[in-house]
């Protein structure tokens, strides 16, 4: 089975590239810049039928949440016209694509887990782009999964544990937003849960949809960072005391839904597949940096 994943930088793509090293009779390949470009659609189906895939993960994004709101042209350029290229090339292909989208699709407002069948309503240009991106990728193949995800970190690129303990190796305490909801996600996790439903995919089973994965448990932005910092400090790593704040208290120029939890039920059910809990998660990658770098 050859996955092909679009984006070398992604924490997704890293994370396939590692758990496919690891698996017999499968191989990961990743594909970007200057060969594909999203925002160059007319390079996406011939960058695409070149690497003969079995199945097409479509990982590559505008991932720049703030800077979407001063250029949202850019942002559905890559996100929504380039989302749906890499499904059509995938479709002309005759294999499967699977596209990774996002909790941003929501505004926040519910007060328990989204599932796959509650209202869209991005409120903010990034969430608007990937929503369309969504319809995108539906509208051009048959044989879509589309992965909603949320709060995703890892051992690569930058995300929110490696900000943590960066600021904690520098400061005795730090501020963060204690009341923003949703579930912590390894893309370690992740990439295993794609490679679990891409074999079944690749056995002729049609699952084609919409399916929420993310993270076992829920936690605010808040208690993440202490999770993150009491397993460093367990693991010899650095520790800062974390201050409760409010959204209010950190302005961003996107808004940030207040609730981005997501229910994987409907995912579990379907593949066989739960996700970890989100605080075991969150040591293995802990322990990983400390020992390797928070490159």
């Amino acid at each position: 089975m050859r996955l092909v994943v679009t984006g070398r930088e992604g924490q997704v793509a890293a994370s396939l590239l590692e758990a496919g090293r690891r698996r017999a009779g499968v191989e990961v390949i990743a594909i970007g810049r200057p060969e594909l470009d999203l925002a160059r659609p007319d390079m996406v189906i011939e960058a695409i039928a070149a690497a003969k895939p079995d199945i097409v993960v479509s990982a590559a994004a505008y991932t720049a949440v703030d800077q979407a709101e001063d250029e949202p042209d850019l942002a559905f350029a890559v996100n929504a016209v380039g989302a749906g290229k890499v499904a059509e090339a995938a479709s002309r292909l005759g294999v499967p694509v699977i596209h990774l989208s996002t909790d941003y699709v929501f505004d926040g407002s519910k007060d328990s887990a989204y599932v796959e069948t509650d209202a869209t309503a991005p409120a903010s240009a990034y969430g608007a782009s990937k929503l369309a991106g969504e319809q995108a990728v539906a509208a051009a193949s048959p044989h879509h999964l589309i992965l909603r995800t949320a709060w995703v970190y890892s051992p690569f690129g930058k995300n929110f544990v490696k900000t943590m303990l960066r600021l904690a190796a520098d400061r005795d305490e730090i501020a963060v937003v204690a009341d923003q909801w949703g579930n912590p996600t390894s893309a370690l996790d992740v990439a295993d849960a794609i490679l679990h439903a891409a074999a079944q995919l690749n056995d002729g089973k049609s699952f084609a949809g919409i399916y929420h994965l993310a993270g076992t448990g829920e936690a605010n932005w808040s208690g993440f960072a202490r999770h993150i910092l009491d397993t460093s400090r367990v693991s010899g790593g650095p520790w800062a005391r974390v201050r409760d704040i409010a959204t209010i208290d950190y302005p961003t120029k996107a808004r940030r839904p207040a609730n981005s939890r997501l229910s994987s039920a409907k995912f579990a059910s379907a593949f066989g597949w739960d996700a970890p809990d989100w605080r075991k998660s969150t040591e293995t990658v802990v322990r990983r940096l400390l020992i390797d770098g928070t490159k």
